[in-house]
C-alpha cells in the first residue's frame, strides 16, 4: 500500500467523498445498491453502534468502509453471541489491488475485537438495511441485501481475505401486473377448511397461542414477528418493532396478519399484509408448523398474501429464499423468477 495513503476514523470532511464514491460504483452499476444521499449518509451509517473508517490520499477519499454493532437482540441473542457485521467496503477503482480494501477490514476488525466480538459476518441480520434495485427494473427496488451480491468484485476479494460462504440465497421477482389467482388454491382451501384449518386474515382479539410453532421451527424470529404485530392489533396502534420501521415501513393502523389456524393455534403465518412507497408488497417470508407439513398451507398463504398485494394496489413483490429451499418451486408456480444471487459471509477473528 503506499505509504502516502492515511487509514483513520471518518470526520464530518468525509462525508462528501464517501457518498460520492458509493454512488459512482452504483453508477457504473459495480454494485446492486441504490444511491444515496448525505443525508441519508448522516442519520443511517453513523449511529453510535457504527464503524466507519477511511482512506486518504492527499486529502481525497479513495475508500472507506462500515460496519456495524447489533443493539437490539431477539431471545437467546447477547452482544457476545453475535457478529459484528461487514455493511460494505469501497475502494476508488484507481487505487485498488494495493492493498487498501484489505486494510481498512482489518480496522474494522480491529474495532469489533475492542467489543469482544469474535466474528465478522456479512447477513441479513445486519441492522443497516440496503436497498438494492432489481436488475433491468431500475424503478423496482427491494428494502435490503442480505449479504454480498456474487457478481461484484466484492464477493472474490472477502474470498480472498478469509472470509468464508455460509450460503447463499437467491432473490425472485413478480411484476404484480401478471399474478394469476389458481383455481387449484381455492380448491386447497376448501380442503383445509373441511379438516378444520382455515386461512386468510387474523383476528389478533382470539389470543391463539403460536408459541408451539415457532419452538417446533426453532425460530425467535417468528417469535418476535406474531408477538409484535399482534400486539400492534390488540393495542389498536401500528407497530412498534424499529426493525421494521427501517424498512420504510410507516403504516398508520395495525397490518393485516394471513394465517392459517387450527384448535386455537395458528399452524402457519406469512404476511403482513404492507406495501413499500417504491410499490413493492413487502414480503417478510412463510412460516409452517411442522406438524401440519404437506397439506399445501404455506403455497396458500404465499397466494392469499400476493392477492392483497394486488388488492392493496402494489405494483410488485421481492423475496429472497435459499439456494436450495424447496419452497423455490411454490414462487416459481405463483411467477416469480430469479433476478439476483446473494452469498452469507463470515470470518472468525483471531484474538490477540
Amino acid at each position: 500500500m503506499n505509504n502516502l495513503v492515511q487509514l483513520r476514523p471518518l470526520q464530518e470532511m468525509d462525508i462528501v467523498g464517501a457518498v460520492r464514491l458509493f454512488n459512482d460504483s452504483c453508477q457504473n452499476k459495480e454494485v446492486v445498491y441504490s444511491p444515496i444521499s448525505e443525508e441519508l449518509f448522516k442519520n443511517d451509517f453513523l449511529k453510535p453502534n457504527m464503524h466507519v473508517f477511511v482512506a486518504v490520499l492527499r486529502d481525497t477519499l479513495i475508500g472507506f468502509v462500515h460496519g456495524v454493532q447489533q443493539d437490539i437482540f431477539l431471545a437467546h441473542q447477547t452482544h457476545e453471541n453475535t457478529p459484528g457485521f461487514l455493511t460494505l467496503v469501497f475502494v476508488d477503482k484507481s487505487h485498488r489491488r494495493q492493498g487498501i480494501g484489505k486494510n481498512l477490514v482489518h480496522m474494522l476488525e480491529d474495532a469489533f475485537r475492542d467489543a469482544r466480538k469474535k466474528e465478522i459476518a456479512c447477513s441479513h441480520e445486519n441492522p443497516l438495511h440496503l436497498t438494492w434495485r432489481i436488475p433491468g427494473k431500475q424503478e423496482h427496488d427491494h428494502n435490503k441485501a442480505p449479504g454480498v451480491d456474487v457478481k461484484c468484485a466484492g464477493y472474490p476479494f472477502l474470498l480472498k481475505i478469509g472470509f468464508e460462504t455460509i450460503h447463499q440465497d437467491i432473490a425472485m421477482y413478480l411484476d404484480l401486473k401478471d399474478y394469476a389467482w389458481p383455481e387449484n388454491i381455492t380448491m386447497a382451501r376448501e380442503r383445509l377448511a373441511q379438516e378444520g384449518i382455515y386461512t386468510g386474515r387474523y383476528d389478533a382479539s382470539l389470543y391463539y397461542d403460536y408459541n408451539g410453532m415457532c419452538d417446533r421451527v426453532e425460530s425467535e424470529y417468528w417469535r418476535h414477528v406474531l408477538k409484535m404485530e399482534t400486539e400492534a392489533w390488540q393495542k389498536g396502534r401500528p407497530c412498534e418493532d424499529p426493525d421494521l420501521w427501517a424498512d420504510g415501513i410507516k403504516p398508520f393502523s395495525p397490518r393485516p396478519i394471513l394465517a392459517a389456524t387450527h384448535d386455537c393455534h395458528i399452524v402457519g403465518f406469512t404476511g403482513p399484509v404492507d406495501k413499500q412507497k417504491s410499490g413493492r408488497g413487502w414480503f417478510t417470508g412463510i412460516c409452517v408448523d411442522p406438524l401440519y407439513g404437506r397439506r399445501s398451507i404455506g403455497e396458500v398463504l404465499f397466494h392469499l398474501l400476493m392477492q392483497e398485494f394486488v388488492n392493496e394496489g402494489a405494483t410488485f413483490s421481492t423475496l429472497f429464499t435459499g439456494l436450495d429451499n424447496h419452497a423455490q418451486t411454490i414462487y416459481e408456480r405463483a411467477g416469480f423468477h430469479v433476478v439476483c444471487r446473494f452469498a452469507a459471509m463470515a470470518k472468525q477473528m483471531q484474538q490477540v
